[in-house]
């Protein structure tokens, strides 16, 4: 191995250090990685840049679209609505959740998959009373089981799938090709929380942290000719929900006060509620209730929306003013936004808010410019931004949504076109039919994660131009003995181990020339251990900062760091175990002659 495979296992240990000890964003460190290996001519230009036109990449980003456009239309609420009911016990809650979770999570990025899901599961646990913390952690884990079930089900096993067909000019696998060790370890891991979650998860009952200061009246109006018209109150669903309130009715200029149970809803009534942020997000997503268009002139909170708005938003680990206290960041200055409340582990922080020092996963009650939502689309320094201002659901659209999604599957799974082909097409007809608008589409691609993964296969590109990849590969061998089910081992320890520290994706495409060169070298079928990669990038439980939507969860969760270890830790014992067994039972490790 010449210089060049020396400096790109330097550069690699480099990168690994600076994700694990600094704040620094993965993208910007992706990106200077590929900075240096150019500037010192280990990769060409072409070469450096080849992951950003990866059919991979691309088809994570048309599949980003295909999601916009099932959570515009409502879609995921019309599953939300028809599973969930109203358990009284926490498993069966579990498992009325896990269904819809892990089935969307298998076809939809699973971030967009829990973003949605979090406000229906706090109005979800707050009609059934089971608490929250019994449920946030059970909807993460279930949303990274269930993406990985098919090759769509999440980015790193696409983009892995994409950089194997560069790397060994195969043809790849197919959607359905890792269903075979996804499945089944999906069913084990739900098994798994169904049994143990219940005890191991903290009964925290619902927390308000900014319940006194968001509190505020919204009118919204019915929507002429929609679904509600000729309901009564009760029939509507709008009599009992919780923390918000149906206050009066407005119909041909009289007022309707103490509105009964049986009077009937018409076509342009004027709706006033009263309740709090989370509640009047969820009353706005009912089908046949629109933005009641006179509704702001007499309500303070939302007097004059062009210039402001309430925000709330989960702190990123990647955001600059971790570690300092709100006046120290300046945070007004840097983010156009003045924070209003601070809430940790599920409890609002009382005191001057100018000296709160701020940590991952705080969550904040911001008032905030229009343009602070659409800002952190992109930069990424909070997660979960729930805001007021989102666009009504598309619900007439939630349907053909649907259609072109299972017409997706369907065409991929069988062959009759390519998964990026498929997906491709899936995204412009989600713009084409209207069930997103373009503004929705923009907004869904995750630029970051698309410019760390783009950015990431210069790196792995370097490790097997250099030889660097052969050399760790004969490496690992020769600290294996040459045993495959060893070599298996260490090839998911290590990945696994990769994820907690760096994200998924980076793993995954670092360690596949290493895996390719281990397989080459000694004979083996490359298969269950490209499986192993996929599984290993995915199956990030132990912390909530190792997947984003471990973080997501964690506050509207109220849970500490140690509650999470005590059930992530377990988790992902048991998971790599399975997932090990399934894959030394189902796959021969060594070439069929």
């Amino acid at each position: 191995m010449d210089w060049q495979g020396w400096f790109s296992l330097a550069l690699v240990a480099g990168v690994l250090g600076t994700l694990t000890l600094t704040r620094l964003k993965p993208h910007v460190v992706m990106m200077g990685a590929l900075t240096l290996l150019v500037t010192f001519g280990v990769l060409t230009g072409t070469e450096a840049l080849a992951g950003f036109a990866n059919e991979g990449l691309v088809t994570v980003a048309a599949m980003f679209v295909v999601a916009a456009g099932i959570n515009a239309s409502g879609g995921a609420e019309l599953i939300v609505t028809r599973l969930l009911g109203r358990p009284r016990k926490v498993r069966a809650a579990m498992w009325r959740m896990f269904t819809p979770v892990a089935l969307l999570s298998g076809f939809l990025n699973n971030t967009p998959v829990v973003a949605t899901m979090i406000p229906a599961v706090n109005s979800w646990s707050r009609k059934t009373g089971i608490a929250p913390s019994k449920l946030m952690i059970p909807l993460s884990y279930a949303s990274i089981l269930g993406g990985t079930m098919t090759l769509i089900g999440t980015s790193t096993n696409l983009v892995l799938n994409g950089q194997y067909r560069v790397l060994t000019g195969e043809d790849g696998f197919s959607l359905f090709s890792i269903t075979a060790v996804g499945l089944p370890v999906a069913l084990f891991g739900l098994l798994f929380m169904w049994l143990f979650f219940p005890r191991l998860l903290p009964d925290r009952k619902q927390n308000e942290p900014f319940a006194n200061m968001r509190e505020f009246t919204l009118e919204v109006a019915v929507a002429t000719a929609g679904p509600l018209v000729g309901k009564t109150i009760e029939e509507a669903g709008l009599r009992h929900l919780v923390r918000v309130y149906l206050v009066e009715i407005e119909r041909d200029g009289t007022i309707i006060t103490a509105v009964p149970t049986e009077e009937r809803l018409r076509g342009g009534d004027r709706l006033v509620f009263a309740g709090d942020t989370d509640a009047i997000s969820d009353l706005l997503r009912i089908n046949g209730i629109v933005p009641s268009e006179e509704s702001d002139a007499s309500q303070p909170l939302l007097a004059d929306r062009a210039e402001r708005r309430l925000v709330e938003a989960v702190v990123s680990p990647h955001c600059d003013a971790v570690g300092h206290a709100i006046r120290d960041a300046r945070f007004r200055d840097r983010y156009g936004a003045a924070v209003l409340a601070v809430a940790r582990n599920g409890e609002r922080i009382r005191g001057n808010l100018g000296t709160i020092e701020l940590a991952a996963g705080d969550t904040l009650l911001l008032e905030a410019r229009p343009a602070f939502v659409s800002r952190q689309r992109y930069n990424k320094d909070f997660l979960l931004i729930n805001d007021l201002d989102t666009e009504q659901p598309r619900h007439h659209r939630m349907y053909m949504a649907w259609a072109i999604l299972l017409s997706l599957v369907l065409a991929a799974g069988f062959g009759l076109i390519s998964m990026l082909n498929a997906a491709l097409l899936g995204a412009a007809m989600m713009l084409v039919t209207g069930c997103c608008s373009v503004n929705q589409a923009e907004k869904s691609l995750d630029l970051t994660v698309l410019i760390t993964i783009g950015a990431s296969f210069a790196l792995g590109a370097a490790l097997d131009k250099s030889g660097a990849a052969v050399f760790l590969a004969s490496s690992i061998i020769d600290l294996s003995g040459g045993r495959p089910w060893l070599i298996l081992v260490l090839t998911y320890l290590t990945v696994s181990l990769l994820t907690e520290t760096i994200t998924n994706n980076a793993a995954a495409i670092l360690m596949l020339p290493i895996v390719l060169g281990i397989t080459a070298s000694a004979g083996l079928n490359p298969t269950p251990f490209i499986f192993a990669i996929m599984m290993a990038a995915s199956a990030s439980f132990a912390t909530p900062l190792g997947y984003q939507t471990n973080l997501m969860v964690y506050g509207p969760g109220g849970y500490t760091f140690a509650e999470f270890l005590r059930v992530g830790i377990p988790m992902n014992l048991a998971i790599g175990t399975f997932t090990l067994a399934v894959l030394l039972i189902g796959w021969p490790l060594e070439k069929l002659p």
